[in-house]
């Protein structure tokens, strides 16, 4: 597997010198607009059909706006607000309009205490006031009191069953512990049942959900043009990932990283092993990797199949492209502040969540 990398110090300032350069050049065709403000702390954004968008607040509100219009939607499922935890990601179905059937995930209080992540779905109502026949399809086991690495991105695939990130929720050892979900990407059906030809359904001890494992935690997911799942994946001290994901496949952590612990310890045992997969692309020092999305290029073609991830920590949006992997471009304004999500809205533009700004943008040419 091809994998390419920043480099530390000199070697990334280096690099970053050249991308801002190249984003300079493609930010003077680039429209920037705000399609809903003053939100708080939003996590998710789901452009709509037709206009309008919907997207949730971490706090546990889901916010829809169209035309200057704005009102929250009722129906939500109880959400645990802690730490990194609370409302996340939403997702429109396929034939959202013709079912108006939409996918959450949140932090979900447990019993004695705790959190995990889970999934839902739910109709959104002719009125877009309420939401309707909510069901929970997922919720992840064992959980944890800790408040961090929830993951947590909801994807429909292609065939039209469900992949949701998880990250290990603190608990290191767990990302390569199967019967747990802790660390790993699950695939359901979209009723909440078990796809028959997911990786370990006839493995013992193994949790039948589980499609991928070994992952600290991935906060941005998409398809790719061919349907193939990617994510964008947050190392420690640098080693943020991009991985392409298949089928039960072992992506490492906490076993192999190209990062160390916050204290400057070695991570697990280096940065490759037997059975386990590499990064397409890492990060080094670390970005802060967020929502990530595959473009089509349909009002960009040039940028058709390129990679987009929002960068928490140095506010601009990585632009990835090339064989191997490559950080070709960044686009990086005042906008890009902290960005936790980008999209690709029904119109070809590109939608991204700045949660500094408590802002929804959208960017068209």
């Amino acid at each position: 597997m091809t994998r390419a990398k920043h480099l530390a110090t000199a070697a990334f300032i280096s690099l970053g010198s050249f991308c801002a350069a190249g984003a300079a050049t493609a930010q003077s065709g680039l429209t920037i607009t705000p399609m809903a403000e003053d939100l708080e702390a939003p996590w998710g954004v789901a452009p709509l059909p037709g206009g309008g968008l919907l997207v949730t607040e971490k706090a546990g509100r889901l916010i829809y706006q169209k035309d200057g219009t704005r009102h929250e939607v009722s129906g939500l499922p109880e959400v645990a607000v802690v730490g990194q935890g609370g409302l996340l990601d939403i997702t429109l179905a396929g034939d959202f309009a013709q079912s108006r059937l939409l996918f959450l995930t949140y932090a979900k209080p447990q019993e004695g205490g705790g959190a995990g992540t889970a999934l839902a779905s739910a109709r959104l109502s002719e009125d877009t006031r309420s939401l309707e026949n909510l069901t929970e399809l997922f919720a992840m086991k064992p959980g944890s009191s800790g408040g961090q690495h929830f993951g947590s991105r909801v994807v429909e695939a292609p065939d039209g069953t469900l992949l949701v990130t998880i990250g290990e929720r603190g608990d290191r050892p767990a990302a390569q512990d199967r019967s747990s979900h802790n660390g790993s990407i699950i695939r359901v059906n979209r009723d909440g049942s078990v796809p028959d030809d997911n990786p370990f359904v006839d493995t013992p001890d193994v949790l039948p959900e589980i499609w991928s494992y070994g992952h600290r935690n991935p906060q941005g997911a998409g398809l790719d043009l061919d349907g193939r799942l990617w994510v964008s994946e947050h190392g420690a001290k640098g080693g943020d990932e991009v991985n392409r994901i298949t089928k039960g496949t072992n992506y490492g952590w906490p076993v192999i990283s190209y990062g160390e612990h916050y204290s400057g310890a070695k991570i697990g045992e280096g940065t490759a092993k037997e059975g386990m997969a590499q990064p397409e692309f890492y990060w080094d020092p670390s970005i802060a990797p967020a929502g990530l999305m595959v473009y089509s290029g349909a009002l960009f073609p040039e940028w058709e199949g390129d990679i987009f991830v929002g960068s928490l920590k140095f506010d601009y949006i990585a632009r990835l492209s090339g064989t191997p992997l490559e950080e070709v471009a960044q686009i990086k304004t005042a906008e890009t502040a902290r960005v936790r999500d980008v999209v690709e809205g029904p119109e070809g533009g590109i939608w991204f969540i700045s949660e500094v700004n408590g802002t929804v943008y959208r960017i068209t040419p």
